[in-house]
């Protein structure tokens, strides 16, 4: 068993099989962060194969400030957006009106992870990827709004739709359970 730091140094080295065990060892969890990022698995693998090209050509540049899965999310990040900065002008974000949401957490604690991923991977392009990014990555709005070419108005209101939706997918959810709707 390799520790973290022979891994790093072995993929400096050129080193297959430390390539491969850190790819099996990060991969997973890679994964989810690139399904939060697609509207398909198969999009998601691709950012996830991009991302690790990159983690491979790049691994020089880590200097052990923060836990290697930080800097590699960073990079899967990075990459599923430069991924949709290319096809941004197809999915035209447009500002609606804020409002404030409140979201029931009721049904949270007993929903399955794939369940939460695919209600994301359901919203429309704009509301899943700011979602993503201000809720779950920690970016701020003005930080959106400068890596994404927007407004931050557009950003929130974006951020705004995107609770609704999953509002509205978290109360049919419920219903559906408690009524047993199918």
């Amino acid at each position: 068993m390799y520790t973290e730091q022979e891994l790093i140094d072995g993929c400096l080295k050129g080193d297959r099989v430390c390539q491969h065990l850190l790819y099996k060892q990060f991969s997973k969890r890679m994964m989810a962060v690139c399904l939060r990022y697609s509207k398909s698995a198969p999009e998601a693998e691709d950012i996830l194969q991009e991302g690790f090209v990159k983690i491979f050509q790049h691994l020089s540049n880590f200097k052990g400030q923060s836990q290697l899965s930080t800097w590699m999310t960073r990079i899967m990040v990075n990459t599923a957006l430069n991924m949709h900065r290319k096809k941004l002008y197809l999915f035209p974000m447009l500002d609606v009106q804020e409002s404030t949401l409140v979201a029931s957490g009721e049904g949270l604690s007993n929903m399955a992870f794939e369940q939460l991923v695919t209600m994301i991977q359901s919203l429309p392009h704009g509301c899943q990827l700011i979602f993503n990014m201000y809720a779950v990555e920690g970016y701020t709005h003005q930080e959106i709004a400068g890596l994404l070419g927007i407004s931050e108005g557009t950003s929130k209101s974006q951020y705004a739709r995107a609770k609704e939706l999953l509002r509205k997918q978290l109360q049919q959810e419920e219903n559906r359970l408690k009524y047993g709707d199918k």
